[in-house]
């Protein structure tokens, strides 16, 4: 399949870890020009070297003069914006102050505002272009703890709901991505111990299946499918798909809305 992604102008937002760093790979691998962005620019150039393509960007975007800085390096504004960055922390209501609100509004929030900002005057021109913000299930159905968090992914999908009727009538296309739990290597560590502790077995196959009891598809998602996601609703293919919230949680989730 053609995903029409070469020499396409990419921004994969804290590209330089994780899961980051693999939507960064799929793009390249699809011969688009891949801007990869940390916050230092020793994380950028390490992250390139990684993945032997793209080139480095860095800059604190959770800061008005570090996303201005950033924007400065890039080649020309994106085609394809990834509001991949963004962070929970653990924390109660007794205990937030708040300013642990306000902490977690700007880095999951405001710091795609700000390349939102920036970058829409010259997108709305564009023939083809797109926004992905990155969220969580966990928006629509939030836990106890961590309210903060669920609060500033809230928004974040209110504000692409408010984006993608912003753009109507152009060719941006402005899509959230919310995934459930991911098996990355501090998931699965966290686990192993777990399932050390209770008796579920010595293996993850063992143990997968007694974290996933509630998961119809029986494992957890890999940060690989998500990745595979962001591309293609990058690409030509997706051109239909637009204002979405789309949830990539084996099913957990049981609700339509």
């Amino acid at each position: 399949m053609d995903l029409q992604l070469s020499d396409r102008r990419v921004l994969v937002t804290g590209s330089y870890r994780g899961t980051g760093m693999l939507m960064a790979k799929r793009f390249i691998e699809e011969g688009s020009d891949v801007a990869v962005h940390g916050f230092t620019e020793a994380q950028a150039r390490n992250a390139v070297a990684e993945l032997g393509g793209g080139y480095p960007v860095f800059g604190d975007i959770c800061r008005d003069d570090g996303t201005n800085m950033l924007i400065e390096q890039l080649k020309a504004t994106p085609e394809i914006l990834v509001n991949n960055y963004g962070t929970a922390e653990s924390g109660r209501w007794e205990t937030l102050s708040s300013s642990d609100w306000v902490d977690l509004y700007q880095k999951n929030v405001l710091s795609a505002e700000r390349l939102i900002q920036a970058f829409l005057p010259d997108m709305r021109a564009m023939n083809r272009a797109r926004i992905i913000n990155l969220g969580t299930v966990g928006s629509t159905r939030p836990n106890s703890r961590n309210p903060h968090y669920y609060a500033a992914k809230g928004a974040l999908a209110t504000m692409t709901v408010s984006l993608a009727k912003e753009v109507a009538g152009t060719n941006i296309r402005v899509n959230l991505v919310s995934p459930g739990m991911i098996l990355t290597p501090e998931v699965r560590e966290a686990y192993m111990r777990r399932g050390a502790a209770n008796g579920w077995g010595n293996t993850w196959e063992e143990i997968e299946s007694h974290v996933a009891a509630d998961i119809p598809i029986g494992r957890i998602v890999r940060r690989d499918e998500v990745a595979d996601l962001i591309v293609f609703l990058a690409s030509a293919k997706a051109d239909a798909i637009h204002g979405q919230n789309i949830r990539i949680d084996g099913g957990a989730l049981d609700v339509l809305t």
